[in-house]
């Protein structure tokens, strides 16, 4: 009998709900997820805006059959929503309008294959961010989020 209560006790212990999450973990799993998801956007938007130039990205959009003026739009966009993402406010949203962006360019590298390291990059990459970028939108800010979810109090 004692050993039974003391395995429910220490149970009790570890908060853990009945999906299996750990709640005591959770949000700071879910912060790591918005630094590498704001990193990823944020070395994107400069690459294009510093490395290729706007022109230059308008270029490649180009002929690859996109709209030249959708890297005038993604550029800024993939800036933005890294320092919405980084700093939790509102990033659930701009992870989910950043996910266009992401199929757009599994959609550019799909004929290449699924691997990344492939000639010319394959759609693994693009692909896991989105799904990425999904669980962000749906899990949440996480722990030091500078807007927290409602009723919670940032970590």
């Amino acid at each position: 009998m004692l050993a039974t209560a003391t395995a429910t006790t220490a149970r009790a212990a570890v908060p853990i709900g009945a999906d299996g999450v750990d709640r005591s973990l959770a949000p700071y799993a879910l912060f790591g997820l918005r630094l590498a998801l704001a990193a990823m956007w944020a070395s994107h938007g400069l690459l294009k805006f510093l490395v290729f130039t706007l022109p230059g990205t308008a270029q490649f959009f180009a002929s690859v059959g996109l709209p030249p003026m959708l890297a005038y739009i993604v550029a800024p966009a993939e800036l933005l929503g890294a320092a919405a993402i980084l700093l939790g406010w509102h990033g659930r949203l701009a992870s989910l309008l950043l996910t266009p962006v992401l199929l757009g360019a599994a959609f550019v590298h799909w004929p290449n294959g699924w691997v990344f390291t492939a000639a010319g990059g394959g759609w693994e990459y693009p692909v896991f961010l989105a799904a990425m970028g999904l669980v962000h939108a749906l899990a949440g800010e996480g722990a030091f989020a500078l807007r927290p979810a409602a009723g919670r109090a940032a970590a």
